[in-house]
């Protein structure tokens, strides 16, 4: 099924490629860049069927089982907006107009060096049935969702990083595309160490682009507006909505006791003691969203982490600064 699926892929890439995006790089003057063209035309196409899966399967559970009604329905736009920018739009040109011309030179390099990269594929007990290619992604699905937990965990941990990572938390109305409701530098950080990773363990780029769509359409899932859970042995083996929730929940907030801060697999959060099972469906948000009221019955406004697209990444990065000069006094 894998295969036929692969081999679609790149007859449709390889039509897409030559009919529009070939002509066009041409037309532009970015000739030299055609091959990450072509490289990116895979991640177009990823992007689009991701798009569609979400649409077709996570919108209507939103509408038949959702945990709670839309407050502001141009949170959910916007985060739409995000969803299309990060799966077929800007950052597809990132990872592979910058990301993957620089670690093909790191590559090149450390091959010089006489320094071959890590192949976690090639340390299985040869004692012991070969992987094969399910082995192979199951392996390193594994051991990248270990760095992103700790990626994830540090973003809580430091102030001017909360100053970013804060944007994605801010959403009262989470949905099915809140997930990449995230400042643009957050995310240009993680894609960058998750590639760094993924290149020193030998994940083959093809193999990348798979583990990459799974991971995206399960953290969708994640943060869908959608009353489920996998049950009391399921919660324990992958993050479900519920679970990923009290991450998000308005009461834990940015402090170093936060909870729930695996991406994809729950067991780092039981090894390292980060985990809450508790079976709500709690509200979400940060606490200094919330008006405050002192003692005098004065109400001052909660913080504002902006409406918009571009008024959330420049309040992202006045927030970075402001905790990150608080660190420094």
């Amino acid at each position: 099924m894998m295969q036929l699926f692969s081999d679609w892929l790149g007859v449709a890439q390889g039509w897409l490629f030559e009919t529009v995006i070939q002509p066009l790089v041409f037309q532009l003057g970015f000739g030299e860049f055609i091959e990450e063209a072509f490289e990116g035309t895979e991640w177009l196409l990823i992007g689009v069927l991701e798009l569609l899966l979400l649409f077709l399967v996570l919108r209507p559970l939103e509408a038949l089982i959702p945990v709670h009604k839309f407050t502001d329905p141009r949170a959910r736009r916007t985060d739409f907006l995000y969803t299309v920018l990060h799966r077929i739009g800007l950052f597809p040109v990132l990872i592979f107009f910058t990301l993957d011309p620089l670690m093909d030179s790191v590559a090149a390099m450390l091959r010089f060096e006489s320094f071959q990269p890590l192949n976690l594929e090639s340390l299985w007990p040869a004692q012991l049935p070969p992987l094969g290619p399910l082995g192979g992604f199951l392996v390193y699905f594994v051991v990248l969702d270990f760095f992103d937990y700790w990626y994830h965990r540090a973003s809580h941990q430091f102030n001017w990083w909360w100053g970013l990572h804060g944007l994605h938390h801010s959403q009262q109305n989470m949905n099915l595309w809140s997930d990449n409701r995230n400042h643009l530098l957050d995310d240009l950080l993680r894609d960058v160490y998750m590639g760094v990773i993924a290149l020193c363990i030998g994940v083959e780029p093809a193999q990348y682009v798979m583990l990459v769509s799974v991971s995206r359409i399960l953290q969708s899932l994640q943060h869908a507006n959608v009353r489920i859970h996998f049950g009391r042995v399921g919660e324990w083996l992958l993050v479900s909505p519920r679970y990923h929730r009290m991450h998000h929940a308005i009461g834990v907030g940015h402090t170093l006791g936060g909870c729930n801060f695996a991406v994809l697999l729950p067991v780092w959060d039981i090894i390292f003691r980060t985990a809450n099972f508790t079976p709500q469906f709690v509200a979400t948000g940060i606490r200094d969203q919330l008006p405050r009221t002192d003692p005098h019955g004065v109400v001052t406004p909660g913080r504002e982490y902006g409406k918009g697209f571009w008024a959330q990444q420049w309040l992202g990065l006045k927030r970075m600064v402001e905790y990150a000069r608080k660190d420094a006094v």
